[in-house]
């Protein structure tokens, strides 16, 4: 869960909005720092073959059906997500870049 300002945001929730437009293939969503907020949501996304980014539309799509607070920060485009031994994305991965230099790592 991401704790942003004080709102609790399930990363699974902005994810599946993220994985409903056509051009995403994959989306993970993660906790970065915030100096005022504390945590705020990140989301890493694949591309369907094709697709050109466009940040600002992944982040319209979840504002508009999900609300602002649930809305990424963040959006990094990638070519593949890492993966864990049991083939769930590896989120501790991907979060710990994030958090790298701070006194301790939320989430």
């Amino acid at each position: 869960m991401v704790v942003s300002g004080g709102f609790n945001i399930f990363p699974r929730v902005v994810g599946d909005v993220l994985a409903t437009h056509p051009d995403v293939a994959m989306a993970a969503v993660v906790s970065i720092p915030h100096p005022k907020w504390g945590e705020a949501v990140a989301a890493i996304v694949v591309l369907r073959s094709g697709a050109w980014p466009n940040a600002q539309a992944l982040i319209d799509l979840v504002k508009a059906r999900k609300g602002s607070a649930h809305a990424p920060k963040h959006i990094e485009f990638v070519d593949s997500l890492p993966m864990t031994g049991v083939g769930e994305v590896d989120k501790k991965a991907l979060r710990a870049k994030f958090w790298v230099g701070q006194k301790r790592m939320v989430g």
